[in-house]
């Protein structure tokens, strides 16, 4: 479950206590309760819509710099994350880079993390997505 489905869940409780709390016509309340829940389902519907617009725009990017001209242009992730590894490796065996702190050590080590983990939970993501989108579309008809 990701962050959103997460708070419109516990949101949908939350108004469903509240409305047993203060509407005492069960009707009223259950019509209440239906009309939030609808409300509330089209906003992380926009939610998950907006994600994947994201991720689709950042998948553009990375595509354009792998298809450029320019070596340099569809180099520079590889060439970065494969430094900032070799110094961690390299910090590993002994061989420690001159000024390089246990502080940029940890920084070094999170972008890697970042980069591999942002690539492949990016196309994870992208998978999904493509999965989800038709039954949205479903949803909304």
């Amino acid at each position: 479950m990701n962050l959103i489905s997460g708070l419109v869940s516990e949101t949908i409780g939350k108004v469903s206590g509240l409305i047993s709390e203060f509407i005492t016509d069960k009707d009223k309340a259950l019509e209440l309760q239906t009309q939030i829940e609808k409300e509330l389902i089209k906003l992380e519907e926009r939610a998950l819509e907006y994600e994947t617009k994201l991720m689709e725009s950042r998948r553009d990017i990375i595509v354009a710099e792998a298809k450029s001209e320019s070596w340099l242009t569809r180099n520079w992730r590889p060439i970065t994350m494969l430094t900032f590894t070799a110094l961690i490796v390299a910090d590993w065996l002994g061989i420690s880079a001159p000024n390089l702190t246990p502080e940029l050590k940890g920084k070094l080590f999170s972008i890697i993390q970042i980069g591999l983990g942002g690539y492949v939970i990016g196309r994870s993501a992208e998978k999904i997505a493509r999965e989800i989108k038709p039954i949205l579309e479903k949803k909304n008809k």
